[in-house]
């Protein structure tokens, strides 16, 4: 569906077209039970990019997917994570949900993450504005808090950055195979439309 998307908006962003970019500050607590990935079980404070946008772009009226994308500083570069308007139960984790607000609903990863725990989600739901709790969940599990995204009103340039979750990964969080092909069309698009 991104690559029939891609082409026919021949764009860079077949979805979320449009969106702004803002700095954050994302304070992990630390995850509780440890899932064996560093930057989810350790605390730490992370200076980060963050990206809202609504997926097809329709008017701000109108309900529409919701979209949070993240970089996180880690070690020689930068990990990208992909947050989507779904829900937070078993099934609805895994489903593309709409809202007329960014807050109105939470968000996960959609696609799980390999992890030594096994297979693992993230979600961000807002807790106030311009602040979201985030949290962990493996399968169809329980969530498990591990920080808090602060926004700023800092601006940034939005045609200028793009979020690749298929190359920029948090080590210890891994694409499964699946993931990766399912991903790659799109992002390789993107790509090629970015040169």
């Amino acid at each position: 569906m991104l690559s029939v998307m891609a082409a026919v908006r021949r764009a860079a962003k077949p979805l979320h077209p449009a969106g702004a970019v803002v700095l954050g500050r994302l304070e992990r607590t630390g995850a509780q039970p440890a899932t064996g990935v560093p930057w989810l079980d350790d605390p730490g404070v992370d200076e980060v990019l963050v990206r809202r946008s609504r997926a097809v772009g329709l008017p701000g009226s109108l309900p529409d997917i919701h979209g949070l994308a993240v970089r996180v500083p880690v070690g020689s570069g930068d990990a990208d994570l992909l947050f989507a308007s779904t829900g937070r139960g078993t099934v609805t984790r895994f489903l593309l949900t709409v809202s007329r607000s960014p807050e109105g609903r939470p968000l996960t990863t959609l696609l799980p993450y390999r992890s030594p725990a096994g297979p693992l989600l993230l979600a961000a739901t807002a807790a106030g504005p311009d602040r979201f709790t985030f949290s962990w969940a493996t399968g169809t599990g329980g969530w498990h808090d591990f920080g808090t995204l602060v926004l700023s009103d800092s601006p940034g340039g939005d045609e200028l950055v793009s979020f690749d979750p298929v190359l920029n990964t948090i080590p210890g969080l891994e694409n499964y195979e699946w993931v990766r092909r399912l991903r790659e069309p799109s992002y390789s698009m993107a790509r090629g439309s970015r040169r």
